[in-house]
């Protein structure tokens, strides 16, 4: 039989913590409730009583806060780390990860997505590795830089989107005489709280052929002619096979919806606002299993319909400027400049009088999606 003692300090280390507290839906205080709750203390047990308010709220409570990162900031702090951190086993990548600002300092932009900075010295090689979490490459300026995917060299150039499905191994090298610098977004935030994470060293050395500079990769001449599917290739892969999505097709897509736009059609997701979305051409779907992404543009002076949805969402600026709300804070935006939209939290854009504003955006939509617990709200 357990002694007074003894159950004095099983209480003191049990995780759990319950007082009560007179309010509405509770209980109402006595030393027989105090009592009742040290026995659930000990046996590590808590009343869905005094924790529906925060596991079943009325709507989405994200625990992540709006915030905005600027580019310039980003670039020089990069660049000093590329003098003084070098590229290698150990770190692998010289990638600078976004820190929400409520998440307690972990390296996630929001609970599920990741989003880091990379940059590549002249000359540099980022050793090969591969990992479960799906990863792309959005580029918002530069050029020189080659991620090498299984082999197959693929450039990356400004306005280039590069997904890179799990467990696939995949280098970088910079071929240019100058840095570059590029955004990475993962699902690591999603793997890490599920638990289902793998990681592997590849070699040191990528081979000398992997490091020439093809004008269009092997999954480019495959994968990249519109509406065309190879046969040679009959199962639809999950994640995207196409390695490369190039800024000059995405560019003229939009430029298309606002063309049709002034014609009278219905093109465009509201007055002004073109927007279109990266999918896997093996099937139609989303690039990735859990990861949303898209490219939008709001023509001069013009913003879209105010949204939120279910999931967040990491938006950079391609090009432009403008101003952004998120919630209760807003922001004047410029090329580079990257932001967070937390779940159910309402956000709206504004391009400026003189010039469209071009925004990517990746999100983590299809994992709700999946999960049949997807929501999106447009305010007319």
């Amino acid at each position: 039989m357990m002694t007074g003692a003894a159950m004095q300090d099983d209480v003191r280390i049990s995780p759990v913590h319950l007082k009560a507290v007179a309010g509405p839906g509770q209980p109402e205080p006595s030393p027989e409730l105090e009592e009742l709750y040290r026995g659930f203390e000990r046996e590590r047990l808590v009343p869905l009583w005094t924790e529906i308010g925060d596991l079943m709220p009325r709507h989405p409570r994200s625990k992540a806060s709006a915030h905005v990162w600027r580019w310039s900031r980003l670039k020089a702090l990069a660049a000093e780390a590329g003098r003084i951190v070098p590229v290698g086993r150990g770190g692998e990548r010289r990638a600078i990860a976004l820190a929400n600002p409520s998440l307690g300092g972990r390296p996630f932009a929001t609970p599920t997505l990741w989003a880091a900075i990379q940059y590549l010295m002249p000359g540099e090689n980022a050793p090969e590795h591969r990992h479960t979490q799906h990863a792309f490459r959005f580029v918002v300026e530069g050029e020189g830089v080659w991620t090498v995917v299984n082999g197959d060299p693929v450039r990356m150039s400004r306005g280039d989107f590069l997904p890179q499905a799990g467990w696939n191994w995949h280098a970088h090298h910079n071929a240019a005489s100058q840095p570059m610098a590029w955004i990475d977004g993962l699902d690591i935030p999603f793997a890490y709280y599920t638990e289902s994470q793998f990681f592997e060293h590849g070699r040191d050395r990528i081979a000398a052929v992997e490091q020439t500079t093809p004008e269009r990769s092997r999954a480019e001449r495959l994968w990249g002619h519109p509406g065309l599917r190879p046969l040679s290739q009959p199962d639809a892969p999950a994640a995207s096979p196409l390695l490369a999505y190039r800024w000059t097709d995405t560019d003229r897509a939009l430029s298309d919806q606002f063309a049709l736009e002034a014609e009278g059609h219905a093109a465009t997701v509201s007055p002004g606002h073109a927007a279109v979305r990266f999918t896997n051409p093996s099937n139609g779907r989303d690039v990735m299993p859990t990861i949303r992404a898209e490219m939008h543009r709001l023509r001069a002076g013009a913003s879209n319909r105010v949204a939120r949805e279910v999931g967040s969402s990491v938006f950079q600026v391609f090009d432009g400027t403008g101003t952004v709300t998120v919630g209760e804070r807003s922001w004047s935006v410029e090329r580079g400049d990257l932001f967070v939209v937390p779940s159910w939290v309402p956000f709206s854009a504004t391009a400026s009088s003189e010039a469209a504003l071009d925004l990517f955006r990746f999100a983590d939509a299809p994992i709700f999606e999946a999960l049949h617990a997807h929501r999106a709200q447009l305010d007319e």
